[in-house]
């Protein structure tokens, strides 16, 4: 049976999956959902036994259900293979009281690679099999981690351009070292003077612009996304939460189908949204645990019920997570309404002119299983400091955000139920941040100096995607302001 996927905004907009994947963003800039969320059809007994490629194709099929079993499994081993540097591809690693599900291991040392690895090759399947001709443009918009992961995952792959926008002073210099260094004739990156929400906005007004999809389309082009708003990039985030529960309960951490909790550093809330569905396929998860930084839009909303995005917007030591639009947010809504398109709509309009939205009780009551938590500046400092001289382990700033968060519901709530906290980003991705925390003294270094420094206290080799970008050339410089992001996209289109 195909599993039909609609527009949160409109009812009467469907799709298959690939459909989806090809389109990444519905009409009047709704998201895809699946009208259903598929039950697992294997039990978490032969998931203890599988590899992650075999998980992924547990889950994946009952999503992608229009693609052949060869086809999915053919994108699963090409992405999920010697890209990453650990044939587990996600290892589980105790900390203290907590269990670190390690996304970083990929090309980009960030979890983004985990679907980022696979989207392009979905995309190519469902062009061809939709009978597509047109050159496809993945436009996307970056707080950080997509952007680079998307360049790698799609430079020179035939058929695809893709440009990747970014906030020019709101990236660490890591990772926009990644980005303007990224290789391959179709791949664009431009920095723009503004923060990661307008780059957002504007990516999403470019794929609402009809006259500028026809202009394109005249041109033999057409848009898709890598953003988290693209199907296609969730549904692989669902696998490592069914990963992660299967091998806690095949190492015995977790019996007899109890539960685990999940802790998440959220922005745009894919991530989360992922570990959500992971529970409503038949996952025990007990509690979903979304942690903010500074920017804590999300924790207020799970406080309150009123999503507001009318405040200051603050640079922060976990720059992916400095959002104040959570996109994938829009889902959930949707779904605690009832899957109402119609309320969904209205709230979306709400936010759109008045900044905020607020949801009735009953759909407030819906959310019970989300638990909101957030974690200042200084206390992410304190964490990685603190959990580095008493285990050895150093975490990155994102991951800390999550495990002050996890610290501080566990002493309110006394929870002992196994949890897993995301971790997100590799700390060689944000070595000054990292590194200053644990002793302000190193702040005199220069970044690289930093990564052989963290290096050494860790234990742990430098990885390559660090390695590769000590000497590479800046391949790309180009800034724009906010409102030019559509002319940008033109001239390198030449339309």
């Amino acid at each position: 049976m195909n599993l039909i996927y609609k527009s949160t905004r409109n009812d009467h907009e469907t799709a298959t999956a690939s459909q989806a994947i090809l389109k990444g963003l519905a009409n009047n800039s709704g998201l895809f959902v699946p009208t259903e969320i598929p039950k697992l059809d294997v039990t978490v007994e032969e998931l203890a036994t599988m590899s992650y490629q075999e998980v992924a194709y547990e889950v994946m099929k009952l999503f992608f259900t229009d693609f052949t079993e060869e086809e999915l499994k053919y994108c699963i081993d090409h992405a999920y293979d010697d890209k990453f540097d650990t044939s587990e591809i996600v290892p589980i690693v105790k900390v203290g009281d907590a269990y670190h599900l390690q996304l970083f291991h990929g090309s980009t040392i960030a979890f983004k690679d985990m679907a980022l690895s696979i989207l392009p090759y979905l995309l190519v399947t469902a062009a061809k099999k939709n009978d597509v001709k047109n050159e496809i443009v993945i436009l996307t918009a970056t707080s950080g981690d997509t952007g680079k992961a998307a360049l790698a995952g799609f430079a020179d792959v035939p058929g695809t351009k893709i440009i990747v926008f970014y906030p020019k002073d709101g990236v660490s210099p890591i990772q926009e070292k990644q980005m303007v260094t990224q290789k391959g004739d179709n791949t664009y990156v431009i920095g723009i003077k503004g923060n990661f929400d307008d780059a957002q906005t504007g990516v999403k007004k470019m794929f609402s612009d009809a006259e500028l999809a026809e202009e394109m389309d005249a041109a033999g082009y057409q848009f898709s996304s890598a953003n988290s708003i693209n199907i296609g990039r969730l549904v692989p985030q669902i696998v490592y939460y069914v990963y992660s529960y299967a091998k806690l309960a095949a190492d015995h951490t977790i019996t007899d189908g109890n539960p685990m909790n999940v802790v998440v550093p959220t922005g745009n809330f894919g991530n989360i949204l992922a570990a959500y569905y992971a529970k409503q396929m038949g996952i025990p998860i007990k509690k979903l645990i979304c942690a903010s930084n500074e920017n804590k839009v999300l924790f207020d909303f799970f406080q309150t019920g009123t999503y507001d995005k009318n405040r200051e917007f603050i640079l922060t030591s976990s720059p992916s997570m400095d959002i104040l639009i959570s996109s994938n947010l829009e889902r959930l809504i949707h779904k605690t309404a009832g899957s109402s398109a119609e309320k969904c709509a209205q709230l979306m309009q709400n936010l759109s002119e008045e900044g905020k939205y607020t949801i009735t009780d009953e759909m407030k009551a819906n959310l019970e299983d989300f638990v909101g938590v957030y974690a200042t500046e200084e206390e992410t400092a304190a964490v990685i400091k603190r959990v580095y001289e008493q285990t050895g382990y150093v975490m990155d700033t994102h991951t800390a955000v999550a495990a002050h968060g996890y610290y501080a519901y566990l002493e309110e709530t006394k929870d002992q139920t196994p949890a897993v906290i995301a971790s997100t980003a590799s700390p060689f991705k944000f070595t000054r941040s990292v590194m200053n925390a644990i002793d302000p003294a190193y702040d005199s270094q220069t970044d690289f100096e930093l990564v052989d420094e963290l290096s050494r206290i860790s234990g742990t080799v430098v990885p390559n995607a660090i390695e590769e970008i000590r000497t590479a050339p800046v391949l790309h410089d180009t800034v724009c302001a906010k409102d030019e992001m559509l002319a940008e996209v033109k001239k390198i289109l030449g339309i």
